[in-house]
This record gives structure tokens, C-alpha cells and sequence, in this order.
């Protein structure tokens, strides 16, 4: 038993409601049918009101109800056989089961490659000595093979009977063993056959799904791992008489002081004491502009500190605070998905039965015919052999991994391997706005305005800031010329702008109301962006606005041919958003989406029988990105975006979206192609082996020629693309 009961209450957290929550790591779950049965267990036990399993990260989350009492949940795993730790324990660190896979999957694939070898001379018609050494050899060559690498079906076959129950693996073991052990014995009597070769190959190709498989689903934990890194690992706690020391964020507690440099990302929930600056919300809120900030203003995790120090006095402790909740949104909406089922976990709850009472009475009929426990164990083994799941195992993976490569040199990178079969399903499409549909720059809309000689005198100024106008200004002369003038005595004022002495004369460049100052009247120029005044006299004005991408147009041009509506989904103003639909077409939209209310719009439309698209680049629509029914991340999108989602553009261009529905169309006909194939070998193979027409040599070649033609179907996808338009996907 990994964890001791004992240690429950101490691990859990208090709800608000009175219950507690713990979390654990549970790394030996596989499939749906472990979810069933760990789901089953825990919630017939006194004080559990609900116990959930991410199939994803392989985490189980338990709600239970008395402190005092806790739930025996460690006893109730360890006596259906599943290992459980405590989340962030040193034996959840790591992904030591990958690596294991890896090099499992090396040393069965130099065994089979090299037994294969000897078996094509053996198959030339060697020499009975020959034949027998080569026997001998393939037999050396096999059994450290299948030790080492088929532990990964060895130890899940074992756990899973040990505790009544099965799985894919029982079968795959029992024709491994019994394999081997059958041409080990024909090889010591001297026999015309041995199936080294097919045990082998079965064992490279089954290893090939399971690391593909456990590649996929190891990928929806990155997104959570993104998320906790933007939170600082310490920070400089003010105290009363001046000093200040170092507390790491986890110690934070409500009341406690703060000061946030330049730079420096908010690690709590609090409120400004002291100071002025502006905070970049775009990752959190959508807000595509910087929001200044001051004395009494709030500000929430994740936020990026721009241009001043500031004093920040915490309001809610770490585990409370806007970050920690995103994490939790975000295993709540990967904890839906990890329930998705793919089409081998469809057929595990009758492939494992099915296959043993079809061997078992094969066994039973040819013995009981002849009495030759020989032939009778022969046929048998051929049933277990050639109803192996690879072709079936590789029908799907194969096409994955063929359209992934091939999105990749189209700049697509596919994360998630169910994506393009949820893509060609979608019924939905939201759009985030800032940084998706807009470029993640504001754009200066009047610069055919500016007399080139203030423009100057701008970037002037702006090239000492970080401010995303400023930086705007700079990049725009910068376009022009490298030359700008002298400045002395330049000061950035937070959450206000810059000045200067330029010529004699004082500039400033920021905010109106600062810039103006007591001159010209007192004059603010309201809903101006920044300005640039001389000794208080406005002589430039800057607007800026969200730009549009170029793509954007045609891309929700081609999705609405689709006959799908586009909406958007943003944080920012109605106004803005409501001008970026109107320049796009689009009729849907909704704006001041904070990321719960995007959570809860993508997650409704789940509920109402939906297949929603989520297109995002930002932490503010990492949880409805991993809600979705399949998720799409731009290139502009943050870490946590990328890791969100189950695509990513890594070209700066939006119609990556177009290729990929194209490609979604040609993988799901080839899936389609490669599933059916399968299913008709199987039901015409069966009947063969059953009745003797087909030895174990016979099963493994055909085994292997199904796996060859469903892996060379899949190759087909690196066909060139059809030009057909999206909309021959809806």
C-alpha cells in the first residue's frame, strides 16, 4: 500500500461546504474498465461522497465528509490492486514510465529484427542443421527479449487476475508464454517449426501502440505543469519597520506586504498599497491593453507588473488565490475529457473474453477429436496469435502519428492523438479575440497622421520603456530610420508615461491627463490613447486599436461555408469585440468573458449535445481550451495556451486551421479504411485458425501482413492535400 491511511485528513484540503478533498496519483491506471472499478470501490465506502479519475494524468480526486473519520481509501485501492500516492510525491515525479517503454520497445525491436533475419533462411529452405541452430540462436536472442520487454503486459495481466478481473493484457501474455514455450519444446525435439519470430513481432508492434498511447495522454498534464510555473517561487515580504526578507509563495498569508518589481508576475490574489504601475492582464483576463493600477486597486495572480515597484498586500493564501483556481478549472475540464474513449478501450471489455473462450475451445474440440495435446495446443496458440489486437491497435496510432508528421511540416504540431478524430466531429467554433483573431500588438491607426518630426520625437522617448505603446512607437520608427534625437534627464513615470528633455524643451509621452498636466487649459482629452505633449501643449496623438490578422476573414469566411456559426469568446470590452465580429462577420459574440464564464459557455455547449472547437492563446482560455471537444492554439499563444491545447500553429498564420481540417478528412477516411480492415481480419482469420487451416507460423505472418497493410495505409495521408475547400468536411 503506497499510502497509509493514516496520512489522509493530513493530505486533504478543507472545502468551504465542510467536506475534504484529497488528491492522488494512481499511475497503474490503463482504461475506462480501471476507472469503472476504482469510481465502483471508493464510492460505496462510508464518507466518500464522490470520487473522480483523470484518465489524462492518471490523478484520482476523493470528497469525503468526516475528518474524524476518514475513509480507509488507501486499503480500499491497495485490495483492488492499484498503487496510490500523495500528488507531488517523490514517486509521482518524473515520467519513468515512458522511459521503461522506450527501452522496452528498443530491445523487442533488435530481437525481432534479428530473429526475423534467421527465420528468412530458415524459410529458404536451410539445411535441418542449419535450421536447428538458427533455432537455437533465435531462442537466445528471444527470452531475454521478451523478459525485459514484456513485463509492461506481464505485470498489468498479473495484477488484474490476481484481483478477478482482465484485460487486453491477459491474452496478449498467456500468447506470448505459451508461444515461446511451444517452440522452445520444438526446438529442443528437434521439430520443422519455431515461432520465435511471432512472438517477438507481436511484441515490438503491441509495444509501438501502448508508447503512443501513454504519449498522448502524458501531454494534458503539461498544460496544469504550465500553469504552475507562472506562479513565483518566492517573493520579498515587506514587513512593518522597513525591512524585508524572503518567504516563499506557498508561506504567503492574507495580510501579509509584498513589493513587486518591474517584471516581476503577481504571485496572489491582493490589493495596491503603494505605488502606480500598469499590470498586463492579456493572460489572464483577455484585456488586450495594459490596466493602470495604484493605491486600493485590486489586482489577481498571474498578472504581469509592467513599469513601476509597487507594494501589494495579499488577500487570499496561495491555494485560494486566481491561479490556483485555474488549475483547478483546468483538472476539472481535463478530468471530462480523460473520459473520452478511444476505439481500443471500446473493444478491450470483449476483445480479452472473447479471444479466451475462442482459443480455450479450440483446444478443447482438437484434443477432444484426435488426442493429440500437440495439434490441440498448436491450433490454439494460431487462434491467439492471428486475433492479435495489432492491426486493430495500430489501425488508429498509425494514421496519427503519419497526419502528424504531416501537419508538422505544414507548421501543425497535433498534441493530442484523438484530435483529428474529434475535428472532423465539430459542430461549434469559438474564437478567443485578443492575440487569435488580433494580432497580439496593438496597431497605431493614425501614424499616416503624425509629422514625422514628433513621430521622431516619440520614439524618442518610447525606446527607454517596455510599455507595449511605447515599444509600438520605437518599432514603427525604427521601420523608417535608425536615427533619433538626444534625450536628457528621461524618467518613466508608473502607470503614467515617460518624459524628457529633448531640445530645450520638455516632452512627455503617456496618458492625457498626465502628459496635459496644469497647461493648456488643464485639458484631458478623454478616451484619447497616449499623447505627446511640449511644455504641456498636446502636438501628437496616438490611437491604437486591436489589428486584425490578414487571415482572419478568410478563415471564418471558410468556416461559416462549413456551415458552422463562429463566435467569440473574449475578455475584453463590448466595445472592441463587438467591432472585431462586425469586421469579420461574425454575429456571435460575447465579451468580458472572465475564464470561468469561457469555461462554463464551452462546457454548456458540451452538455447541450455540442461538439465545440475552442481557438485561444492565453492562460484566460486555458481551461476552456482543455473543456472543449478539441482545442487550437495559435502561434502568438502563451506556454500555457500551447499546453492547453490539443493543436498548436507554429506558423503565424491562422488558414493552419483550413489544413487542418483538410487533413482531419483524409486521416478519418483512412482510420475508417484502416478499422475495417481489421475487423474483416479477424472475422475471416478466426474461422481458419479455429479449424485447423493455419499453423502458428501461418497466424504470425498474417498477423504481421495485417499490421504492414493497415501501417502502409496510414502512409497514404503523406499523399499530397486536396485543394477541396473545408467545407467538404461538414
Amino acid at each position: 500500500m503506497a499510502i497509509d491511511d493514516r496520512d489522509i485528513v493530513h493530505a486533504s484540503t478543507a472545502l468551504p461546504d465542510g467536506r475534504l478533498r484529497l488528491e492522488l496519483s494512481v499511475p497503474g491506471i490503463h482504461c475506462g474498465g480501471c476507472i469503472q472499478k476504482i469510481e465502483t470501490a471508493l464510492t460505496d465506502v462510508t464518507n466518500v461522497a464522490s470520487a473522480r479519475v483523470n484518465l489524462s494524468t492518471r490523478r484520482l480526486t476523493v470528497l469525503f465528509t468526516d475528518p474524524d473519520n476518514p475513509p480507509a481509501i488507501g486499503t480500499v485501492l491497495d485490495r483492488i490492486g492499484f498503487d496510490a500516492f500523495l500528488s507531488g510525491s517523490k514517486e509521482t515525479k518524473g515520467d519513468s514510465v515512458y522511459r521503461a517503454l522506450l527501452k522496452s520497445l528498443a530491445v523487442a525491436a533488435f530481437a525481432a529484427m534479428n530473429i526475423m533475419m534467421l527465420s528468412v533462411a530458415v524459410w529458404a529452405g536451410a539445411e535441418p542443421e542449419t535450421r536447428q541452430l538458427f533455432h537455437w540462436v533465435s531462442a537466445a536472442i528471444a527470452l531475454p527479449a521478451l523478459v525485459y520487454s514484456g513485463r509492461v503486459f506481464y505485470l498489468s495481466a498479473w495484477n488484474a487476475l490476481r484481483h478477478g478481473r482482465t484485460n487486453m493484457d491477459v491474452p496478449i501474455t498467456v500468447g506470448l508464454v505459451v508461444t515461446y514455450a511451444m517452440s522452445l519444446y520444438d526446438t529442443v525435439t528437434a521439430g520443422a517449426h519455431a515461432y520465435f519470430d511471432a512472438a517477438t513481432s507481436l511484441l515490438f508492434f503491441l509495444l509501438i501502440g501502448r508508447t503512443l498511447d501513454h504519449m498522448m495522454r502524458q501531454k494534458a498534464r503539461s498544460a496544469i505543469d504550465g500553469l504552475q510555473k507562472l506562479i513565483p517561487l518566492g517573493v520579498t515580504l515587506l514587513h512593518g519597520d522597513g525591512t524585508t526578507t524572503y518567504l516563499t509563495t506557498d508561506k504567503i498569508e492574507p495580510g501579509m506586504r509584498i513589493m513587486l518589481a518591474a517584471g516581476d508576475r503577481v504571485p496572489v490574489d491582493g490589493v495596491i498599497e503603494k505605488g502606480r504601475s500598469e499590470v498586463d492582464l492579456s493572460l489572464v483576463s483577455g484585456e488586450s491593453h495594459p490596466v493602470g493600477i495604484g493605491p486600493g486597486s485590486g489586482v489577481v495572480s498571474g498578472g504581469l507588473n509592467l513599469s513601476g515597484a509597487v507594494v501589494l498586500r495579499a488577500s487570499a493564501p496561495p491555494e485560494g488565490s486566481y491561479l490556483a483556481d485555474m488549475i483547478r478549472l483546468m483538472e476539472r475540464a481535463e478530468g471530462v475529457r480523460g473520459r473520452f474513449t478511444r476505439l481500443a478501450d471500446r473493444v478491450a471489455s470483449l476483445y480479452a473474453p472473447v479471444v479466451h473462450v475462442t482459443a480455450l475451445a479450440a483446444f478443447i474440440l482438437w484434443y477432444g477429436m484426435g488426442g493429440d495435446i500437440h495439434l490441440a495446443l498448436s491450433i490454439a496458440v494460431s487462434v491467439l496469435i492471428i486475433t492479435c489486437p495489432c492491426a486493430l491497435a495500430l489501425a488508429v496510432p498509425m494514421v496519427q502519428v503519419t497526419a502528424a508528421r504531416r501537419l508538422f511540416d505544414a507548421g501543425i504540431m497535433m498534441k493530442d492523438g484523438s484530435a483529428l478524430e474529434k475535428l472532423i466531429e465539430v459542430d461549434t467554433v469559438f474564437f478567443d479575440k485578443t492575440g487569435t483573431l488580433t494580432c497580439s500588438k496593438p496597431a497605431l491607426i493614425n501614424k499616416d497622421d503624425l509629422d514625422p518630426a514628433m513621430l521622431k520625437t516619440a520614439a524618442t522617448l518610447a525606446r527607454h520603456s517596455r510599455h507595449p505603446y511605447a515599444m509600438t512607437i520605437a518599432d514603427l520608427w525604427r521601420q523608417q530610420s535608425s536615427q533619433l534625437d538626444d534625450a536628457d534627464d528621461v524618467t518613466e513615470v508608473p502607470g503614467s508615461g515617460i518624459e524628457g528633455i529633448i531640445a530645450g524643451s520638455r516632452f512627455r509621452l503617456g496618458r492625457s491627463e498626465w502628459a496635459v498636466g496644469d497647461n493648456d487649459g488643464g485639458r484631458a482629452l478623454r478616451d484619447a490613447g497616449p499623447v505627446l505633449t511640449q511644455d504641456g501643449r498636446v502636438v501628437a496623438e496616438f490611437r491604437f486599436e486591436d489589428e486584425v490578422r490578414p487571415e482572419s476573414h478568410e478563415v471564418v469566411w471558410r468556416i461559416q461555408e462549413a456551415g458552422l456559426a463562429p463566435s467569440v469568446l473574449s475578455g475584453d470590452s463590448e466595445t472592441k469585440v463587438s467591432k472585431v465580429a462586425e469586421m469579420l462577420g461574425m454575429q456571435d459574440y460575447r465579451s468580458g468573458h472572465v475564464p470561468d464564464q469561457k469555461l462554463r459557455t464551452v462546457e454548456r455547449a458540451v452538455r447541450d449535445g455540442r461538439k465545440p472547437l475552442m481557438v485561444g492563446d492565453g492562460i484566460n482560455d486555458a481551461p476552456a481550451l482543455a473543456a472543449a471537444h478539441v482545442s487550437i492554439a495559435p502561434a502568438s499563444a502563451t506556454d500555457v495556451g500551447r499546453t492547453a491545447a490539443d493543436v498548436v500553429l507554429l506558423k503565424d498564420d491562422l488558414r493552419g486551421i483550413i489544413t487542418l481540417f483538410d487533413v482531419a478528412r483524409s486521416a478519418r477516411t483512412l482510420t475508417v479504411q484502416n478499422v475495417g480492415f481489421a475487423l474483416v481480419y479477424n472475422a475471416v482469420a478466426i474461422p481458419f485458425a479455429f479449424f485447423g487451416y493455419v499453423t502458428p507460423l501461418v497466424a504470425a505472418i498474417a498477423m504481421s501482413t495485417s499490421s504492414v497493410i493497415v501501417v502502409l495505409n496510414a502512409l497514404r495521408l503523406n499523399a499530397p492535400t486536396s485543394t477541396e475547400p473545408v467545407r467538404s468536411i461538414a
